[in-house]
C-alpha cells in the first residue's frame, strides 16, 4: 500500500522548497509521521529531517444553475510537509 498519493506543486510550496528544503505531499488518511518518513526516504532516496501533517476536511460547495441549486462536497484529505536534511533534494520533473 502506497502512503504517498501525489506531490503538491504550488507557488507557495516552490518558495518553501527554495528557502527551507520542504516538500508537500497528499498522503493516505491513515498514515502517521513515522510511516510517511519511511515512505519518502524509500521512494526518493533522501534523508528526512522532520514531518508535519495536517487534516483537511471536506467543504460543502453549492452553485446556482438554470435547474436550481446544486449542492456537493469536496473530499477530505491529509497533507504532509516533509523537511529534508541539507544537501538532499527531490526532483519531481525528472521523468516528465
Amino acid at each position: 500500500m502506497n502512503l504517498i498519493l501525489k506531490p503538491i506543486v504550488t507557488e507557495k510550496m516552490s518558495t518553501q522548497t527554495e528557502r527551507f528544503n520542504r516538500y508537500a505531499f497528499v498522503v493516505s488518511r491513515s498514515a502517521n509521521k513515522i510511516d510517511i518518513k519511511r515512505s519518502v526516504e524509500n521512494l526518493y532516496e533522501v534523508k528526512v529531517k522532520s514531518v508535519r501533517t495536517m487534516n483537511y476536511y471536506g467543504k460543502s460547495k453549492s452553485r446556482f444553475t438554470k435547474a436550481g441549486v446544486i449542492r456537493g462536497k469536496k473530499s477530505a484529505f491529509k497533507k504532509a510537509i516533509v523537511e529534508l536534511i541539507d544537501g538532499n533534494s527531490i526532483d519531481f520533473y525528472n521523468n516528465v
